[in-house]
């Protein structure tokens, strides 16, 4: 059956139009943000830049499309309409009057709505990932540098091992489809998804054990509300239904966690080692603070800023390797709209306008280069300070 088709240009401004929420959001976030930046800290500081502004609206873009995927997304994107199947970009949708934007891939889909909606699965899993990554590398590069000994000699020893395993090979371990039949990756979620629970009741403990009014609610807080996502989370038992996570995710949320930990352990542990031969953390002893307390208010407070880049970089190599596990096969669902799967589906086709794989691969390679303009503005302003 011959489809009908729209122009190239009707093409072009059929993708920007379908992105209206996403251009009202970036220009209301971009507006409130040079009108109040002195008042923003470090938000604002990036403001300052044109490298800082790039990564920022890079971003965001994302970042509301994501949010609003359900609205700028003509199509459902496992929906299969047999009759698109391969379909040029332009190609409209016989008896519906929609438009295949980007054309359809192999299974008849709209590769417009799967790149869109592949945003929210990599906005997901690679910012979440990467922040547990760092709880548990800081949650234990701290005590590494600031305490030296046996317990830097061990902790040490652990994240070098992990180090020293080829990083393909360590992936491809742990998100083979069979490892999920044993209880390693929920052995290892049980463990990973504590070290946010304690390192939260530690720092308050440390920071209001004097103040029982102030101590006990955040305490209760933090168990309530960490007990709730771990359950739901780990166990698959949230009662309520709210929290949860398809296994693949939770393979690869493990997965990624497990290789980024050492890294962070590594650059925490650096610091602090520097970082405690300040003369405020000589006052601080004198003054008779405990380690925790020192380790948690004065030194993690003056790291922030490495941190800060590291993590930015992180989420970057985190979606590229969401990306490459996605080409591959492993890791999440065959149907899934990720884009490492989408361009896996269109690698096999041959077109001379745009080929199906070209969305997904600019809109990874578009958010990786937005993260890491986004460092660079960062590690910048923390050069400055």
């Amino acid at each position: 059956m011959q489809l009908e088709n729209i122009g190239t240009l009707q093409t072009i401004v059929g993708v920007f139009a379908r992105f209206w929420p996403v251009w009202i959001a970036l220009a209301f976030l971009l507006g409130a943000s040079m009108i109040y930046r002195k008042r923003l800290g470090l938000y604002g500081q990036l403001f300052e830049s044109g490298v800082g502004i790039a990564g920022v609206v890079i971003c965001c873009f994302w970042l509301f499309t994501a949010i609003f995927a359900h609205v700028v997304a003509p199509f459902d994107p496992l929906a299969q309409i047999p009759v698109m199947k391969d379909a040029m970009p332009g190609a409209i949708v016989p008896d519906h009057g929609g438009v295949y934007l980007f054309g359809g891939d192999k299974l008849a889909r709209d590769v417009f709505s799967r790149m869109v909606f592949g945003s929210r699965i990599v906005l997901i899993i690679a910012p979440t990932a990467t922040m547990f990554a760092l709880m548990v590398g800081t949650t234990l590069g701290l005590p590494a540098g600031y305490y030296g000994g046996r317990i830097d000699s061990v902790l040490s020893f652990l994240a070098n091992l992990v180090l020293a395993f080829p990083v393909i090979l360590l992936f491809y371990l742990l998100v083979t489809p069979g490892i999920m039949d044993t209880p390693i990756p929920y052995g290892l979620a049980g463990l990973f998804f504590l070290f946010p629970i304690i390192f939260f009741v530690v720092l308050f403990y440390t920071r209001f054990k004097n103040r029982p009014e102030r101590l006990y609610p955040l305490l209760a807080l933090t168990l309530v509300l960490g007990g709730w996502i771990y359950v739901g989370l780990v166990f698959d038992a949230d009662p309520l239904g709210v929290v949860s996570i398809d296994p693949n995710q939770l393979n690869i949320f493990v997965a990624v966690v497990f290789a980024s930990s050492p890294g962070v352990f590594r650059i925490v542990r650096g610091l602090v080692m520097d970082i405690k031969t300040r003369d405020y953390i000589a006052a601080a002893q004198t003054r008779g603070e405990t380690p925790w307390y020192i380790m948690l208010w004065e030194i993690l407070p003056n790291a922030r800023g490495p941190l800060i880049v590291d993590a930015c970089l992180r989420i970057g190599y985190t979606t590229i390797l969401l990306g490459t596990l996605g080409y591959f096969g492993l890791g999440l669902a065959p149907e899934s709209p990720d884009w490492g799967t989408a361009i896996k589906d269109a690698s096999r086709l041959l077109r001379s306008v745009i080929h199906p794989a070209l969305p997904p691969t600019i809109a990874l390679m578009s958010f990786v280069l937005g993260l890491n303009l986004l460092a660079d503005a960062l590690r910048e302003q923390s050069l400055r300070d």
